[in-house]
């Protein structure tokens, strides 16, 4: 198949372009810059330069392919405190790419999170986020409109990841801890630290997108989950013991002042069933899990001042 990925050179695209590649499919990949665009023709991709905000090219790419992985999110602008902004310039992309796949019975596999699920309790690919109104909730919005489309001959699915998507390389929620745990000198849990967070290896998550965009079937709901919940305390110890500080707990009222940010999402209990992904597709996450990822050493290496 030719198919056109949004985010090709992220975190997770670039993973997914030679896994694509690999398995014999053409590849075409959206490039905002000039690097992006080096790094996916390097990868054995084509290269469509535009953003999420250029709907005519994505329509255009969307049209010339025989089915779509959107990957892309403006992570900037949501970690720069616009997730409201971030999470609509996403929805115009989807209505853009879906109204362009509309009666093709071609793929459109949408990435997602387990944000806004039911916390404190085992969540299955059954389950349906909670829509509040919340900037948060726009984002579900946006993933249950993917799964409608369905309705109109797509054949729509979409993969909720974990909220910590691991690997070598990765500048998300783990390196933004090890980053919190140095400044402070302590690695810190929230309350007994007993909550879980899923995860997943990025070459894991990678073939699971190739696995949709390829057999998953219409209104598919996937969980991009290899460990269903490893609690917070168990990844500060580890922490702690790499960057030989102290572990310990912080007061939940205090978790915004230690963590930014980050303390409103630390504190969570979001635990997510893999098991019907597993069954659908055969798929088996065979990388190492978070806690041995964490263990290889390469979240804690510095930067080398001389290059």
């Amino acid at each position: 198949m030719r198919i056109f990925v949004t985010g090709a050179s992220g975190w997770i695209g670039s993973a997914l372009v030679p896994e694509l590649v690999e398995a014999g499919h053409q590849v075409v990949g959206l490039a905002r810059s000039e690097a992006s665009a080096a790094a996916l023709a390097a990868a054995g991709a084509d290269v469509v330069r535009g953003t999420l905000d250029d709907l005519d090219t994505l329509g255009g790419a969307a049209a010339a392919s025989d089915g779509v992985v959107h990957l892309a999110f403006k992570h900037d602008l949501a970690f720069g405190g616009d997730f409201q902004g971030a999470a609509e310039a996403d929805r115009r992309a989807v209505d853009a790419l879906g109204d362009v796949l509309a009666g093709t019975d071609r793929p459109f596999v949408l990435a997602s999170g387990v944000a806004g699920l039911q916390p404190g309790r085992v969540s299955t690919e059954r389950d349906m986020p909670l829509t509040d109104g919340s900037p948060v909730s726009a984002r579900s919005e946006t993933a249950l409109a993917v799964l409608a489309l369905a309705s109109r001959g797509v054949r729509s699915s979409v993969v909720r990841l974990s909220p910590t998507c691991h690997g070598e390389g990765d500048a998300g929620f783990m390196a933004m801890l090890v980053a919190v745990a140095r400044a402070k000198g302590v690695s810190g849990y929230i309350g007994d630290g007993a909550n879980r967070w899923p995860a997943v290896h990025r070459l894991d998550a990678a073939r699971l997108f190739r696995l949709a965009v390829e057999r998953a079937p219409a209104g598919t709901v996937l969980h991009g989950v290899a460990e269903e919940g490893v609690a917070i305390r168990d990844i500060a110890e580890v922490i702690g013991r790499h960057l030989d500080v102290p572990s310990a707990s912080v007061a939940p009222e205090a978790a915004a002042g230690h963590f930014a940010w980050l303390g409103g999402l630390l504190g969570v209990d979001v635990p997510v069933s893999n098991t019907l992904t597993r069954e659908l597709l055969d798929w088996r996450p065979v990388h190492p899990g978070l806690i041995e990822d964490l263990d290889k050493g390469h979240y804690f290496s510095l930067p080398d001042a001389t290059s």
